[in-house]
């Protein structure tokens, strides 16, 4: 017999015949299959002219497996059970693995993790990971991710989190030392900038355009991670631009103050975007993150 593609394998017959030798009967794997008895018994003959084999004994008041039948039968129950174990397997690591979300350090030190305490309050018997990258790059591996940007370009499941007010903050000192009367006078203060070239966030330069000045300014420190900034503006290194949904506890505990009243809303969306449509606890976990923004 010529070699037959897993695919074209009689899965059908072989389902029939497994139900009829598990009960010694056509009839009754019928009602088992809600099939009629001739649709099994036409099943089987087919599966007995593939193997060239007879599976069955043909009795006036009944069957009863042959040889190769109960041979069959054995070689069946064995892959069923196999098949039962992975499926098992399977549904236990599903269970126990955990959703996964991708976020930038500013957000998930700032942001995410906060409210992930509250959600295990909660949860307790879901597990959260993050993926913390400061790229934007697409993984894979991901269940979760959040963004800044516009979220009218995706595909797929998103929702806009928030749009965030933008201000200038610094310490409490320095804000002391450093009056801020008029836009202008943002050229002859240090301030800390982030270059971060695969965010869309606005630097001084934008900020200040949106507020009417256009001209040049002074840097005191640049670095390439947001925390960093709103760690080397607490040290009184100079102002940052600070982010409202981000540097709430910041502003809470006066550790960052504001400079000057002036601030600008931003023009895109921090979103939650959903990769893993299959899975029913990432779903809960994204409908979670929309409710708690």
């Amino acid at each position: 017999m010529p070699d037959r593609p897993y695919h074209m394998l009689p899965m059908n017959a072989l389902i029939s015949f497994e139900a009829a030798a598990r009960h010694v009967s056509f009839k009754t794997a019928a009602r088992e299959l809600n099939v009629t008895p001739a649709a099994v018994s036409h099943q089987i003959k087919a599966l007995e002219q593939d193997l060239n084999r007879a599976l069955f004994e043909r009795h006036h008041r009944g069957v009863s497996l042959t040889e190769t039948g109960a041979y069959l039968l054995i070689a069946l129950q064995r892959g069923l059970e196999g098949i039962h174990e992975a499926m098992e397997q399977l549904r236990v690591q599903a269970s126990q693995s955990a959703v996964t979300i991708r976020a930038t350090t500013a957000v998930s030190s700032l942001w995410l993790t906060p409210r992930l305490s509250q959600f295990w309050r909660r949860y307790g018997h879901i597990s959260v990971s993050q993926i913390v990258s400061d790229t934007d790059q697409y993984l894979p591996d991901c269940d979760i991710s959040i963004h800044y940007g516009d979220s009218t370009q995706e595909d797929g499941p998103y929702h806009p989190l928030f749009k965030d007010t933008i201000m200038a903050l610094c310490s409490p000192d320095f804000a002391a030392q450093h009056r801020i009367e008029s836009i202008e006078d943002f050229a002859q203060i240090p301030l800390i900038h982030l270059d971060a070239p695969d965010s869309c966030w606005i630097d001084w330069s934008e900020w200040l355009k949106h507020l009417g000045y256009c001209g040049p300014l002074k840097m005191a420190h640049g670095v390439n991670n947001y925390i960093i900034a709103l760690q080397a503006a607490q040290d009184g290194i100079g102002a940052v631009l600070g982010w409202e949904n981000l540097t709430h506890d910041y502003l809470k505990n006066q550790r960052l103050v504001q400079l000057c009243p002036q601030t600008l809303t931003s023009a895109q969306d921090f979103y939650v975007k959903l990769h893993n449509q299959s899975s029913n606890k990432a779903a809960l976990v994204f409908n979670w993150l929309t409710t708690s923004a």
